[in-house]
């Protein structure tokens, strides 16, 4: 029966049958390019759906999706979340800003040209939940997705904290995402702390991550931070500068500041929420042009608590790495305003430690003036350097806990006057 309702011209026998489906499902996939899973390729219908904060996280919020290059003109719809299902009525629908990202500048990559858009919700209401979708306008739009702004008091909340994910991100990586959105189900945000994925350029690792954290993405603002696999070179340009993904800007929309130079723009910024001033720094390029900006940024800062984060580590754990520079620049900056914690990755283990007060009470008293922790998330490990933290001991640095050969993810969770920190194995 089923077999004459897709061929109703005429009656089949099971041999007939059979090989005119491997024909019709081969013509099916030959629509396609044969080397890319159906995840990776672009259509007309909006995948990759991401969900960044471009300015205040309790009144605003920001949508970007990828398509390919049929879509030139694409828009979002948004609307108040209601108990009523045609919640749609009242729906309000904004023209997206669209990018053409030709991704043969890496000739590694399968496709060429697709299309990214943006679109900026502003305006919007504090402690509020609401429901978007995107797409081409007519037939091709994504599922409703319900998000909830921030508060714009300082009130009880949770995150998420990623150290690098970068290898086996479908396979491997998937799997700690899922666990930590089931873990803080009402996470407010998700931070990964660079080296997203391994190589900066390559589609099919951005496909991987995508696919990886599925609607978690598009429903949960993921707060981005560069690390040094966000910078390649493309290939055949062996000798020119590594620079940022041709991927970063047209994914994720962050904000931007005219006192920052151009390659700073959307990789340094910060975010008051909830009674916390979240700010995001980077260790690729220019770290003595980003020493002003910070302490501005943590001069003025009216919260209660200060989070810092930003890709290699003040005080590596892994062998054979040291950014002695940061040290020397960063440091005393966070020392001057008494950052509370600061979350980094990079170095492929697990380390949490902290600057006591006075460095000779730390063992009596516990009194702590910033932490910091080096974590990761994927699957590629490294050793940890056989003196620990020793080396650091000059600096006050006093190593807490240590492990290797670990995925974690972090759930951090603020309220009031209390600062709670726990790591959770994958």
């Amino acid at each position: 029966m089923q077999l004459k309702r897709l061929f109703p011209s005429r009656v089949l026998s099971p041999r007939n049958s059979m090989a005119a489906l491997i024909i019709a499902i081969t013509t099916m996939h030959a629509a396609g390019d044969p080397h890319l899973h159906h995840w990776e390729q672009a259509s007309r219908d909006p995948d990759r759906l991401v969900l960044t904060w471009p300015g205040d996280p309790a009144t605003s919020a920001a949508v970007s999706w990828r398509t390919n290059s049929e879509v030139n003109r694409a828009w979002a719809e948004i609307a108040l979340s209601i108990p009523e299902p045609r919640f749609d009525l009242a729906a309000k629908r904004y023209l997206a800003k669209t990018v053409v990202v030709d991704q043969k500048l890496e000739s590694s990559n399968k496709q060429r040209e697709v299309h990214y858009h943006t679109v900026v919700f502003e305006d919007l209401e504090p402690e509020t939940k609401y429901v978007y979708r995107v797409g081409d306008g007519v037939d091709h739009w994504s599922e409703w997705v319900q998000f909830e702004t921030a508060s714009n008091e300082a009130k009880p909340f949770k995150f998420v904290y990623f150290g690098d994910a970068q290898n086996g991100v479908l396979s491997h990586w998937s799997r700690v995402i899922r666990a930590a959105q089931s873990h803080a189900p009402n996470a407010r945000f998700y931070l990964h702390a660079g080296d997203l994925i391994n190589q900066a350029h390559q589609d099919q690792e951005w496909a991987e991550w995508f696919k990886a954290g599925g609607w978690i993405h598009s429903s949960t603002p993921s707060v981005v931070v560069t690390g040094n696999h966000e910078y390649q070179r493309f290939s055949g340009n062996d000798g020119g500068e590594k620079v940022l993904s041709m991927f970063w800007r047209p994914q994720f929309n962050l904000p931007t500041y005219g006192s920052l130079p151009d390659q700073l723009q959307e990789t340094v910024y910060f975010y008051d929420i909830q009674g916390v001033r979240l700010i995001v720094l980077n260790t690729n390029r220019q770290t003595e042009q980003q020493v002003d900006w910070l302490d501005k940024r943590l001069e003025e800062n009216p919260n209660p608590w200060t989070i810092v984060t930003y890709h290699h580590p003040m005080f590596s754990s892994g062998r054979d790495r040291d950014n002695k520079r940061q040290r020397e620049i960063w440091k005393p900056v966070f020392d001057k305003y008494q950052v509370d914690l600061v979350l980094q990755g990079h170095d492929h283990t697990y380390a949490r430690g902290h600057i006591p007060v006075s460095a000779h009470e730390a063992s009596q008293n516990n009194e702590i003036q910033t932490m910091y922790v080096n974590s990761v998330s994927g699957m590629k490990m490294y050793d940890f350097v056989d003196s620990g933290w020793d080396i650091y001991a000059p600096y006050g640095a006093v190593l807490d806990r240590r492990a290797e050969n670990g995925q974690f993810f972090q759930v951090i969770e603020v309220d009031n006057n209390e600062l709670t920190y726990q790591a959770i194995y994958g």
